[in-house]
């Protein structure tokens, strides 16, 4: 086995392995320091836990397990980027808050075919106690690990106009934006477990290999507890498909399929039919719009300002000045000093309250008062256009990509930079190699 190869293999936190029974098999932990990293230790327990879990994968993967020491020095070499990580984690104060970290440990539990969090930690506690707390503490700095992952590569992260304007000019580029793409598109969701539905979804990905005929592969793979959503899209410019989408179809060849794609509302799978020369223009519909604003304050009741923004509004359809009335009352500082305008606004700019207000308004006529989060308003919108925003669409899709292609490269700059910043005094001579980060 190749090193890389082995590097690959190991990039993902296997948390689920924790639960299986070979893991919570292992003997007693040792109090032995094998390694220092900063102000933290890894134990002799710590990185039998990790050969364990590799070992586990590697078998579940049908992959040949390398030499006993082999694993040792590369486990280690895992768990000192780890520490590493988690020490620059302290520092810059990252904390999870309880809704994420629920929502992720509800995710591995759902992956067991346990449905809610007591249920998941009784059944993990009655195998070894303490087990749960285990697992949900290693879920809680995997997470703060990619909070501070994103932070610190982002920002590492540099793409200049004219790197957009070189990349949008290239062939991948003109690919990218300048055509249209005929797509087949498959949606896996359900009440199954993850592993289910991944394993619905792979089974779908290969029959697109030779199929398009959307209709029968919905009714081969659905079933009470997988959902399968099927739809032939035709040809459309790429502008018009989501962008975390779209970034994906762009860099396919005709017959080529997606990966899958994890979502919130399912698993997303595409197939690029045939691409074509792009004639449209993403053309985006924008609403000239003026609104007042009455908020809640210490002096001010959510009740008071229902009846003021009534009374404003009662006096507004008597006949005095919108643009006055917003000047004198607005509590928007930034339109009530512009007669209450807020200028072109493209839909999705505002809160999904005010923007389906004003989506649905009558030009020219002033909306019924309507509360949202940051207090009541009422709002006109005195003219509607349809405004090309293809060139924002291209350059906006040109950082997408161009931020994904420097994403993994940056990050293994920044772990090298971090394993090589960070004190790491190994105690066991025999695992210390000077082996290079992961």
């Amino acid at each position: 086995m190749k090193t890389q190869n082995f590097k690959n293999l190991f990039k993902a936190t296997a948390l689920t392995l924790l639960i299986s029974s070979s893991m919570l098999a292992i003997a007693a932990p040792s109090d032995q320091v094998i390694a220092v990293v900063g102000n933290s230790a890894i134990l002799k327990s710590d990185l039998d836990q990790g050969v364990a879990e590799a070992t586990h994968q590697l078998q579940a993967q049908k992959k040949a397990i390398p030499p006993q020491q082999f694993l040792e020095k590369q486990i280690l070499n895992q768990l000192i980027l780890q520490n590493a990580q988690l020490e620059q984690v302290k520092r810059y104060g990252l904390k999870n808050d309880e809704k994420t970290l629920n929502e992720a440990v509800l995710k591995v539990a759902s992956q067991s075919g346990t449905k809610s969090l007591e249920a998941f930690q009784q059944k993990l506690d009655a195998v070894a106690p303490g087990t749960y707390e285990i697992l949900r503490n290693r879920i809680s700095d995997d997470l703060l690990i990619q909070r501070l992952r994103q932070q610190q590569v982002m920002s590492r992260i540099k793409i200049t106009d004219q790197d957009v304007e070189n990349f949008l000019k290239s062939p991948e580029g003109q690919a990218a934006v300048g055509s249209q793409v005929h797509v087949v598109h498959m949606r896996i969701s359900g009440t199954g477990s993850a592993d289910e539905l991944n394993a619905v979804a792979q089974k779908i990905r290969n029959e697109l290999n030779n199929s398009t005929d959307v209709k029968t592969i919905e009714k081969k793979y659905s079933t009470d507890t997988v959902k399968v959503d099927g739809a032939d899209m035709g040809f459309r410019p790429l502008s018009e498909i989501p962008a975390e989408l779209s970034a994906r179809v762009s860099i396919l060849r005709s017959g080529q399929t997606t990966d899958l794609i994890q979502a919130k509302d399912g698993i997303h799978i595409l197939k690029l039919i045939d691409r074509k020369s792009n004639d449209q223009r993403a053309l985006v519909p924008q609403y000239h719009t003026r609104h007042i604003l009455i908020k809640t304050s210490e002096v001010v009741s959510p009740e008071n300002a229902k009846q003021m923004i009534d009374s404003i509004y009662n006096r507004i359809k008597a006949g005095e000045s919108f643009a006055t009335l917003a000047a004198t009352y607005s509590n928007d500082p930034g339109s009530a000093r512009d007669s209450g305008s807020l200028g072109w606004v493209n839909p999705g700019m505002m809160v999904p309250e005010f923007d389906k207000i004003m989506q649905s308004a009558t030009v020219n006529q002033v909306s019924a008062p309507f509360e949202t989060q940051f207090g009541w308003h009422i709002l006109e919108v005195t003219e509607t256009r349809k405004q090309d925003m293809t060139s924002e669409y291209q350059k906006r899709m040109a950082r997408q990509i161009l931020g994904e292609r420097q994403f993994d490269s940056e990050l293994d700059s920044w772990l090298r930079e971090l394993r090589a910043s960070t004190y790491v005094e190994i105690k066991d001579p025999s695992l210390d190699n000077k082996v290079k980060p992961q």
